[in-house]
């Protein structure tokens, strides 16, 4: 087997173990295949690394072009947002994709994915009325999940963690 045959097998099998049915509820039928699908054809060697906007504009155009690609309507900023999430956490955390694709990089830019239990952990962590009410991912907007990014980011620092990595913390602990 080639090297680049095989990291196209670890980047399918990590789209495949990130975005499981479970991350997914109540998004859609079809919404997990799709999702897969488009992350495990990710080109990660496009992903800009010189500079956090070029990042977020990445990111913010990966998140748009996996919306069209969905199945169900109304198609879902936020599941489409929590998915690539997912998939770039993961892929920082597999030895074989972060060492080709360079991910620790940008560590710092990428964002903590949003569900239920990591917005109560942030909800939280910033006391009542810091943070908007959480509208479910199915109904989440760029606009709130960029204050619950920010805040997470904010909370990160003061923990000496990259937002990404609060996941880790508040999924468990509001599972």
């Amino acid at each position: 087997m080639q090297r680049a045959d095989f990291i196209e097998t670890v980047q399918r099998k990590v789209a495949v173990s990130a975005i499981v049915p479970s991350a997914m509820r109540g998004q859609g039928k079809g919404m997990v295949a799709s999702a897969q699908g488009f992350l495990a054809s990710l080109p990660l060697t496009r992903i800009p690394a010189s500079h956090a906007g070029r990042f977020r504009d990445w990111l913010d155009h990966q998140t748009e072009t996996l919306v069209k690609r969905l199945p169900t309507t109304p198609r879902r900023w936020g599941a489409a947002r929590k998915a690539l999430n997912l998939f770039l956490r993961d892929s920082l955390y597999n030895q074989y994709l972060s060492q080709n694709f360079g991910l620790s990089r940008v560590e710092p830019w990428l964002e903590i994915p949003l569900d239920g239990a990591v917005a109560r952990g942030l909800k939280a962590a910033a006391g009542r009325g810091v943070l908007p009410a959480w509208p479910g991912v199915k109904h989440l907007t760029c606009d709130i999940s960029d204050e619950y990014q920010r805040f997470a980011s904010e909370r990160a620092r003061s923990l000496g963690l990259d937002r990404v990595h609060l996941d880790i913390y508040l999924w468990l602990q509001n599972r």
